[in-house]
């Protein structure tokens, strides 16, 4: 029997300081990640909230940002810390998950490439299921070398480098409907 939790990762008010109003793919992936909350609740899944937070800036705790975005209103079973790119290695979250017996975790949340990617890579190499499910992430375009890489780009990159390896990709109707 498979144990799933669905994991809300850096969905936090510290983005207001790295363009996320700003950002035109907002509106989707707030849509898209409150759907995915709201049907997993739904089936029973538990949400767990990861917070990322750094010594000083937008991302301390001390900022007074390191809490949810305004239109998340779920009550998670769990919230941890990571000071880190994933989720998984000092948080204490893999711990609690191995207490709980769970063997899947739904990937959502900030930023796409980043801690997103990085937490189902780390998941999968722990021997957990991983589920990505991209609409209900978000990032940011990047620019290295002159080159801009758009949301697009790095959602693509995403999913090319986890599917097939570390994760299977999902959309929110499709990730809930396996649910059931």
């Amino acid at each position: 029997m498979s144990r799933t939790v669905l994991l809300v990762i850096d969905a936090q008010q510290s983005f207001y300081h790295r363009g996320y109003r700003e950002t035109p793919e907002a509106p989707a992936f707030e849509r898209s990640l409150a759907a995915l909350i709201a049907g997993c609740q739904t089936r029973d899944v538990p949400v767990v909230d990861v917070f990322h937070v750094s010594d000083s800036g937008p991302f301390s705790l001390a900022s007074g940002l390191v809490q949810r975005l305004p239109f998340l209103n779920h009550q998670p079973v769990k919230s941890v810390q990571k000071h880190v790119h994933n989720a998984l290695t000092e948080s204490g979250l893999e711990p609690w998950l191995r207490e709980q017996q769970i063997d899947h975790l739904i990937i959502s949340g900030i930023c796409t490439e980043q801690c997103c990617e990085t937490t189902a890579r780390v998941a999968s190499d722990s021997g957990f299921r991983v589920t990505f499910v991209t609409e209900a992430t978000l990032t940011f375009p990047i620019t290295h070398n002159g080159i801009t890489l758009s949301v697009a780009d790095l959602r693509h990159r995403t999913e090319s480098v986890l599917i097939n390896r570390f994760a299977s990709i999902r959309r929110v109707a499709d990730c809930l409907e396996e649910l059931n």
